[in-house]
Protein backbone atom coordinates (compact mmCIF):
# COMPACT_ATOMS: atom_id res chain seq x y z
CA UNK A 1 0.00 0.00 0.00
CA UNK A 2 0.76 3.45 -0.44
CA UNK A 3 2.66 5.00 2.47
CA UNK A 4 1.53 9.25 3.38
CA UNK A 5 3.62 11.74 3.63
CA UNK A 6 3.29 15.67 5.07
CA UNK A 7 2.80 17.93 2.52
CA UNK A 8 5.13 20.84 2.89
CA UNK A 9 5.36 22.65 6.64
CA UNK A 10 1.62 21.67 7.35
CA UNK A 11 -0.53 19.12 9.16
CA UNK A 12 -1.75 17.60 6.11
CA UNK A 13 -0.83 14.23 4.46
CA UNK A 14 -1.34 12.79 1.48
CA UNK A 15 0.16 9.72 -0.33
CA UNK A 16 3.36 9.50 -1.97
CA UNK A 17 1.86 9.26 -5.14
CA UNK A 18 -1.08 11.91 -5.98
CA UNK A 19 -3.65 10.48 -8.97
CA UNK A 20 -3.87 13.40 -11.53
CA UNK A 21 -6.43 13.49 -14.95
CA UNK A 22 -4.53 16.37 -16.75
CA UNK A 23 -5.33 15.67 -20.56
CA UNK A 24 -7.37 12.37 -19.65
CA UNK A 25 -10.89 12.60 -17.88
CA UNK A 26 -13.09 13.76 -20.37
CA UNK A 27 -10.57 13.96 -23.16
CA UNK A 28 -8.44 11.44 -23.94
CA UNK A 29 -10.14 8.47 -21.61
CA UNK A 30 -13.75 7.04 -22.02
CA UNK A 31 -15.26 7.39 -18.49
CA UNK A 32 -15.67 3.83 -17.75
CA UNK A 33 -11.85 3.78 -17.94
CA UNK A 34 -11.41 7.16 -15.84
CA UNK A 35 -13.72 5.11 -13.17
CA UNK A 36 -11.78 1.86 -13.72
CA UNK A 37 -8.69 4.19 -13.07
CA UNK A 38 -9.85 6.04 -10.15
CA UNK A 39 -10.80 2.57 -8.54
CA UNK A 40 -7.86 1.00 -8.98
CA UNK A 41 -5.90 3.99 -7.19
CA UNK A 42 -8.45 3.93 -4.56
CA UNK A 43 -7.47 -0.18 -4.06
CA UNK A 44 -3.93 0.47 -3.86
CA UNK A 45 -3.99 3.03 -0.95
CA UNK A 46 -4.19 6.13 -3.24
CA UNK A 47 -6.29 8.43 -1.68
CA UNK A 48 -4.45 11.73 -3.32
CA UNK A 49 -6.57 13.39 -6.40
CA UNK A 50 -5.37 15.96 -8.06
CA UNK A 51 -7.15 18.20 -11.02
CA UNK A 52 -8.05 21.76 -12.45
CA UNK A 53 -10.83 23.51 -14.18
CA UNK A 54 -9.43 24.19 -16.90
CA UNK A 55 -8.58 20.90 -17.67
CA UNK A 56 -10.80 19.46 -20.59
CA UNK A 57 -12.65 22.86 -20.11
CA UNK A 58 -14.19 21.80 -16.78
CA UNK A 59 -14.46 18.38 -17.83
CA UNK A 60 -12.20 16.65 -15.86
CA UNK A 61 -13.49 18.49 -12.38
CA UNK A 62 -16.74 16.79 -13.51
CA UNK A 63 -15.79 13.45 -13.87
CA UNK A 64 -13.88 12.94 -11.11
CA UNK A 65 -15.93 14.29 -9.04
CA UNK A 66 -18.83 11.80 -10.01
CA UNK A 67 -16.36 8.74 -9.54
CA UNK A 68 -15.77 9.95 -5.83
CA UNK A 69 -18.71 10.62 -5.02
CA UNK A 70 -19.89 7.52 -2.84
CA UNK A 71 -16.67 7.69 -1.03
CA UNK A 72 -16.13 8.86 2.28
CA UNK A 73 -15.30 12.31 1.86
CA UNK A 74 -12.64 12.26 5.16
CA UNK A 75 -10.30 9.63 3.72
CA UNK A 76 -9.72 11.75 0.38
CA UNK A 77 -7.45 15.00 -0.25
CA UNK A 78 -9.09 17.03 -3.31
CA UNK A 79 -6.57 18.86 -5.21
CA UNK A 80 -7.89 21.75 -7.74
CA UNK A 81 -6.35 24.71 -9.26
CA UNK A 82 -7.53 28.26 -10.88
CA UNK A 83 -6.23 30.69 -13.38
CA UNK A 84 -6.66 29.06 -17.28
CA UNK A 85 -9.98 30.74 -18.71
CA UNK A 86 -12.95 28.54 -18.76
CA UNK A 87 -16.29 28.69 -20.13
CA UNK A 88 -17.22 31.24 -22.94
CA UNK A 89 -13.48 33.08 -21.84
CA UNK A 90 -15.12 36.55 -21.01
CA UNK A 91 -13.11 39.53 -19.76
CA UNK A 92 -12.85 37.91 -16.12
CA UNK A 93 -12.49 34.26 -17.02
CA UNK A 94 -8.64 34.22 -16.49
CA UNK A 95 -6.26 34.89 -14.30
CA UNK A 96 -6.09 35.41 -10.54
CA UNK A 97 -8.09 38.18 -9.49
CA UNK A 98 -10.72 38.21 -6.59
CA UNK A 99 -13.48 38.02 -8.70
CA UNK A 100 -12.42 34.90 -10.82
CA UNK A 101 -10.80 33.37 -8.23
CA UNK A 102 -14.40 33.05 -5.58
CA UNK A 103 -16.67 32.65 -8.83
CA UNK A 104 -14.10 29.83 -9.60
CA UNK A 105 -13.60 28.18 -6.51
CA UNK A 106 -17.69 27.85 -6.46
CA UNK A 107 -17.55 26.20 -9.88
CA UNK A 108 -15.10 23.39 -8.88
CA UNK A 109 -17.19 22.55 -5.64
CA UNK A 110 -20.22 22.30 -7.58
CA UNK A 111 -18.17 20.35 -10.11
CA UNK A 112 -16.37 18.31 -7.82
CA UNK A 113 -19.32 17.58 -5.20
CA UNK A 114 -17.89 18.52 -2.65
CA UNK A 115 -18.22 21.69 -0.05
CA UNK A 116 -14.46 21.80 -0.02
CA UNK A 117 -11.05 20.95 -1.38
CA UNK A 118 -8.14 20.00 0.44
CA UNK A 119 -5.88 22.56 -1.79
CA UNK A 120 -6.60 25.33 -3.70
CA UNK A 121 -3.61 26.14 -6.37
CA UNK A 122 -2.46 29.03 -8.61
CA UNK A 123 -2.29 27.41 -11.70
CA UNK A 124 0.16 30.10 -12.66
CA UNK A 125 1.28 33.96 -11.75
CA UNK A 126 -0.90 36.42 -12.95
CA UNK A 127 1.13 39.55 -13.65
CA UNK A 128 -1.63 41.89 -14.37
CA UNK A 129 -3.24 41.08 -10.66
CA UNK A 130 -1.75 42.84 -7.86
CA UNK A 131 0.03 40.33 -5.57
CA UNK A 132 -1.84 41.15 -2.29
CA UNK A 133 -5.12 40.70 -4.14
CA UNK A 134 -4.30 37.34 -5.12
CA UNK A 135 -3.10 36.48 -1.71
CA UNK A 136 -6.31 38.14 0.17
CA UNK A 137 -8.31 36.56 -2.23
CA UNK A 138 -7.06 33.37 -0.97
CA UNK A 139 -7.33 33.95 2.43
CA UNK A 140 -10.82 34.45 2.37
CA UNK A 141 -11.17 31.24 0.10
CA UNK A 142 -9.72 29.48 3.38
CA UNK A 143 -11.41 31.37 5.79
CA UNK A 144 -14.93 30.28 4.18
CA UNK A 145 -14.17 26.73 4.62
CA UNK A 146 -14.03 26.39 0.88
CA UNK A 147 -10.14 25.17 0.89
CA UNK A 148 -8.01 24.18 3.96
CA UNK A 149 -4.59 25.32 2.19
CA UNK A 150 -3.08 27.09 -0.30
CA UNK A 151 -0.89 26.09 -3.17
CA UNK A 152 0.74 27.69 -6.39
CA UNK A 153 1.84 25.77 -9.70
CA UNK A 154 4.66 26.57 -11.77
CA UNK A 155 5.85 29.72 -9.80
CA UNK A 156 9.64 31.34 -10.14
CA UNK A 157 11.34 31.15 -6.93
CA UNK A 158 10.65 34.96 -6.32
CA UNK A 159 7.40 34.63 -6.98
CA UNK A 160 7.10 31.56 -4.07
CA UNK A 161 8.88 34.04 -1.63
CA UNK A 162 6.91 37.02 -2.18
CA UNK A 163 3.44 35.00 -2.17
CA UNK A 164 4.63 33.02 0.94
CA UNK A 165 5.72 36.77 2.81
CA UNK A 166 2.07 38.24 2.30
CA UNK A 167 0.40 34.70 3.35
CA UNK A 168 2.89 34.88 6.80
CA UNK A 169 0.90 38.23 7.79
CA UNK A 170 -2.80 36.76 7.74
CA UNK A 171 -1.20 33.31 8.65
CA UNK A 172 -3.15 31.12 6.53
CA UNK A 173 -1.14 28.39 4.82
CA UNK A 174 0.28 28.14 1.62
CA UNK A 175 1.89 24.95 1.47
CA UNK A 176 2.76 23.61 -2.02
CA UNK A 177 4.20 23.85 -5.51
CA UNK A 178 3.35 21.61 -8.36
CA UNK A 179 5.89 22.15 -10.90
CA UNK A 180 7.10 19.76 -13.79
CA UNK A 181 10.08 17.91 -13.18
CA UNK A 182 11.19 14.40 -14.34
CA UNK A 183 14.73 13.39 -15.53
CA UNK A 184 14.58 14.83 -18.30
CA UNK A 185 12.93 18.58 -16.99
CA UNK A 186 15.28 19.79 -14.25
CA UNK A 187 14.85 23.19 -14.36
CA UNK A 188 13.41 23.66 -10.70
CA UNK A 189 16.44 22.07 -9.21
CA UNK A 190 18.63 25.13 -9.04
CA UNK A 191 16.11 27.96 -7.33
CA UNK A 192 12.50 26.83 -6.67
CA UNK A 193 13.36 23.77 -4.69
CA UNK A 194 15.56 26.02 -2.70
CA UNK A 195 13.14 28.88 -2.36
CA UNK A 196 10.13 26.33 -1.41
CA UNK A 197 12.21 24.87 1.24
CA UNK A 198 13.33 28.00 2.50
CA UNK A 199 8.94 29.15 2.84
CA UNK A 200 7.85 25.24 3.60
CA UNK A 201 6.51 24.23 0.83
CA UNK A 202 6.11 20.54 -0.26
CA UNK A 203 6.33 19.76 -4.47
CA UNK A 204 3.35 18.10 -6.27
CA UNK A 205 5.56 17.81 -9.38
CA UNK A 206 3.79 16.67 -12.44
CA UNK A 207 5.16 14.40 -15.57
CA UNK A 208 7.46 12.55 -13.69
CA UNK A 209 8.16 10.61 -16.40
CA UNK A 210 7.74 13.57 -19.17
CA UNK A 211 4.24 12.76 -20.41
CA UNK A 212 5.14 8.69 -20.75
CA UNK A 213 8.80 8.96 -22.41
CA UNK A 214 10.24 7.33 -19.35
CA UNK A 215 8.15 4.60 -18.97
CA UNK A 216 10.33 3.35 -22.15
CA UNK A 217 7.52 2.59 -24.66
CA UNK A 218 9.29 4.83 -27.61
CA UNK A 219 11.64 3.54 -28.99
CA UNK A 220 14.10 5.50 -31.36
CA UNK A 221 13.53 4.79 -35.03
CA UNK A 222 9.94 3.50 -34.14
CA UNK A 223 6.30 4.95 -34.81
CA UNK A 224 4.86 5.37 -31.37
CA UNK A 225 2.09 2.96 -30.26
CA UNK A 226 -1.23 2.98 -30.88
CA UNK A 227 -3.46 4.71 -28.74
CA UNK A 228 -0.30 6.15 -26.91
CA UNK A 229 -0.09 10.11 -26.19
CA UNK A 230 1.93 10.82 -28.98
CA UNK A 231 -0.46 9.66 -31.12
CA UNK A 232 -3.65 11.94 -29.39
CA UNK A 233 -4.54 14.37 -31.37
CA UNK A 234 -6.73 16.10 -28.94
CA UNK A 235 -3.19 17.97 -27.45
CA UNK A 236 -1.31 15.04 -26.13
CA UNK A 237 0.59 14.93 -28.96
CA UNK A 238 1.96 18.41 -28.83
CA UNK A 239 2.80 18.37 -25.63
CA UNK A 240 4.87 15.31 -25.60
CA UNK A 241 7.28 16.43 -29.16
CA UNK A 242 9.69 17.90 -27.63
CA UNK A 243 10.79 14.97 -25.97
CA UNK A 244 10.09 12.68 -29.04
CA UNK A 245 13.89 12.77 -30.89
CA UNK A 246 15.89 9.56 -31.50
CA UNK A 247 18.95 11.28 -29.16
CA UNK A 248 16.45 11.24 -25.90
CA UNK A 249 14.92 8.48 -26.72
CA UNK A 250 18.25 6.66 -26.78
CA UNK A 251 19.11 7.72 -23.56
CA UNK A 252 16.26 6.23 -21.97
CA UNK A 253 16.37 3.41 -23.09
CA UNK A 254 19.77 3.42 -21.31
CA UNK A 255 17.34 2.79 -18.27
CA UNK A 256 15.90 -0.47 -19.00
CA UNK A 257 18.71 -2.27 -17.28
CA UNK A 258 18.69 -0.45 -14.02
CA UNK A 259 14.86 -1.42 -13.88
CA UNK A 260 15.50 -4.74 -14.96
CA UNK A 261 18.25 -5.45 -12.30
CA UNK A 262 15.82 -4.31 -9.65
CA UNK A 263 12.90 -6.55 -11.40
CA UNK A 264 10.91 -3.38 -12.15
CA UNK A 265 9.39 -2.05 -15.21
CA UNK A 266 10.33 1.35 -16.54
CA UNK A 267 7.26 3.14 -15.16
CA UNK A 268 8.10 1.66 -11.93
CA UNK A 269 11.59 3.16 -11.48
CA UNK A 270 10.27 6.64 -12.43
CA UNK A 271 6.90 6.76 -10.42
CA UNK A 272 4.18 8.07 -12.23
CA UNK A 273 0.28 7.84 -11.52
CA UNK A 274 -2.51 8.90 -14.30
CA UNK A 275 -5.70 8.34 -15.68
CA UNK A 276 -4.56 6.98 -18.82
CA UNK A 277 -3.56 3.10 -18.77
CA UNK A 278 -5.62 1.09 -15.72
CA UNK A 279 -2.65 -1.98 -15.37
CA UNK A 280 0.31 0.67 -14.90
CA UNK A 281 -1.43 2.16 -12.40
CA UNK A 282 -2.31 -1.03 -10.63
CA UNK A 283 1.48 -2.03 -10.91
CA UNK A 284 3.13 1.50 -10.54
CA UNK A 285 1.84 2.17 -7.09
CA UNK A 286 5.54 -0.51 -6.34
CA UNK A 287 7.66 1.88 -6.96
CA UNK A 288 7.62 3.68 -3.62
CA UNK A 289 9.29 0.82 -1.76
CA UNK A 290 11.39 -0.02 -4.21
CA UNK A 291 13.78 3.35 -4.21
CA UNK A 292 15.15 1.38 -1.14
CA UNK A 293 16.64 -0.76 -3.57
CA UNK A 294 18.13 2.14 -5.62
CA UNK A 295 20.10 3.52 -3.08
CA UNK A 296 21.79 -0.69 -1.74
CA UNK A 297 22.29 -2.23 -5.03
CA UNK A 298 26.06 -0.83 -6.21
CA UNK A 299 26.01 0.49 -9.72
CA UNK A 300 22.41 1.24 -9.43
CA UNK A 301 21.89 3.54 -6.88
CA UNK A 302 23.48 6.52 -8.58
CA UNK A 303 21.03 6.63 -11.43
CA UNK A 304 18.18 7.66 -8.82
CA UNK A 305 18.11 11.16 -9.21
CA UNK A 306 16.11 11.70 -5.58
CA UNK A 307 18.48 8.87 -3.98
CA UNK A 308 18.42 9.34 -0.24
CA UNK A 309 21.65 8.79 1.06
CA UNK A 310 23.35 10.33 4.80
CA UNK A 311 24.14 13.41 3.23
CA UNK A 312 21.68 15.77 5.31
CA UNK A 313 19.74 14.15 7.72
CA UNK A 314 18.09 17.57 8.44
CA UNK A 315 15.07 16.54 6.39
CA UNK A 316 13.26 14.84 9.34
CA UNK A 317 12.50 18.03 11.30
CA UNK A 318 9.20 19.22 9.99
CA UNK A 319 9.80 22.69 9.54
CA UNK A 320 12.27 21.91 6.33
CA UNK A 321 9.66 20.16 4.37
CA UNK A 322 7.74 17.46 3.37
CA UNK A 323 8.25 14.54 5.99
CA UNK A 324 7.12 10.55 6.08
CA UNK A 325 4.99 9.44 8.07
CA UNK A 326 3.60 5.47 7.71
CA UNK A 327 0.99 2.95 9.83
CA UNK A 328 0.94 6.88 11.98
CA UNK A 329 4.19 6.40 13.31
CA UNK A 330 7.15 9.43 12.59
CA UNK A 331 10.16 7.86 9.75
CA UNK A 332 13.11 9.91 10.29
CA UNK A 333 14.25 9.78 6.92
CA UNK A 334 17.21 11.42 5.17
CA UNK A 335 16.45 14.06 2.46
CA UNK A 336 17.12 13.08 -1.15
CA UNK A 337 19.79 15.12 -2.62
CA UNK A 338 19.92 17.41 -5.55
CA UNK A 339 23.00 16.48 -7.60
CA UNK A 340 25.34 19.48 -8.55
CA UNK A 341 28.53 19.54 -9.82
CA UNK A 342 31.78 21.43 -8.84
CA UNK A 343 31.51 24.89 -7.19
CA UNK A 344 27.57 23.98 -6.93
CA UNK A 345 27.06 24.58 -10.28
CA UNK A 346 23.49 22.72 -11.58
CA UNK A 347 24.16 19.81 -13.56
CA UNK A 348 22.28 18.58 -16.41
CA UNK A 349 18.78 19.07 -17.64
CA UNK A 350 17.20 22.56 -17.56
CA UNK A 351 18.21 22.76 -14.03
CA UNK A 352 21.31 25.42 -15.30
CA UNK A 353 18.27 28.09 -16.56
CA UNK A 354 17.41 30.82 -15.14
CA UNK A 355 14.80 33.80 -15.10
CA UNK A 356 11.70 33.84 -17.07
CA UNK A 357 13.00 31.83 -19.68
CA UNK A 358 12.90 28.84 -18.21
CA UNK A 359 10.72 26.75 -20.84
CA UNK A 360 13.05 27.96 -23.73
CA UNK A 361 16.32 27.28 -22.82
CA UNK A 362 14.85 23.98 -20.86
CA UNK A 363 13.70 23.30 -24.63
CA UNK A 364 17.44 24.01 -26.17
CA UNK A 365 18.68 21.62 -23.70
CA UNK A 366 16.56 18.79 -24.92
CA UNK A 367 17.94 19.75 -28.43
CA UNK A 368 21.41 19.28 -27.05
CA UNK A 369 21.89 22.48 -27.41
CA UNK A 370 22.45 24.11 -23.69
CA UNK A 371 26.12 25.14 -23.68
CA UNK A 372 26.13 24.93 -20.14
CA UNK A 373 25.55 21.43 -19.79
CA UNK A 374 27.32 19.83 -22.58
CA UNK A 375 29.99 18.81 -19.89
CA UNK A 376 26.93 16.74 -18.25
CA UNK A 377 25.00 14.96 -21.04
CA UNK A 378 21.16 13.84 -20.14
CA UNK A 379 20.87 10.76 -18.00
CA UNK A 380 24.51 11.05 -18.11
CA UNK A 381 25.48 12.58 -15.08
CA UNK A 382 24.26 10.25 -12.59
CA UNK A 383 27.34 8.06 -13.39
CA UNK A 384 29.94 9.99 -12.51
CA UNK A 385 31.10 9.44 -9.41
CA UNK A 386 32.85 13.48 -8.99
CA UNK A 387 29.55 14.03 -9.16
CA UNK A 388 28.28 11.99 -6.74
CA UNK A 389 30.70 13.03 -4.09
CA UNK A 390 30.42 16.68 -4.69
CA UNK A 391 26.83 16.03 -4.11
CA UNK A 392 24.99 18.71 -2.26
CA UNK A 393 21.37 20.79 -1.41
CA UNK A 394 18.07 18.82 -0.93
CA UNK A 395 15.03 17.66 -2.74
CA UNK A 396 11.83 16.85 -1.92
CA UNK A 397 9.13 16.17 -4.85
CA UNK A 398 8.57 12.60 -3.97
CA UNK A 399 4.73 12.83 -4.36
CA UNK A 400 3.87 13.28 -7.71
CA UNK A 401 0.90 14.60 -10.30
CA UNK A 402 0.17 14.20 -13.64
Amino acid sequence: MVSYRYLGNSGLKITELVYGNWLTHGSQVENDQAAACVKAALDVGITSFDTADVYANTAAETVLGEILAGERRESLELFTKVYWPTGPKGANDMGLSRKHILESIDGSLRRLQTDYVDVYQAHRYDHDTPLEETMVAFADVVRAGKAHYIGVSEWTADQIRAGAALAKEPAYPLISSQPQYSMLWRVIEGEVIPASEECGLGQIVWSPVAQGVLTGKYRPGEAPPAGSRATDDKGGASMIQRFMNDDVLTRVQALAPIADALGLSMAQARPRVGAAELERLRGDHRCVPARAGLREREGVGRHDPCRRDGADRRGTRRHRGTRSRQDGRDEPQARPVTRRGPRDQPVAGPSCVKGENNVRLGEAHIKGTCGICEKFPVLDHWSRSRIRKKASGRLAPLTVAT
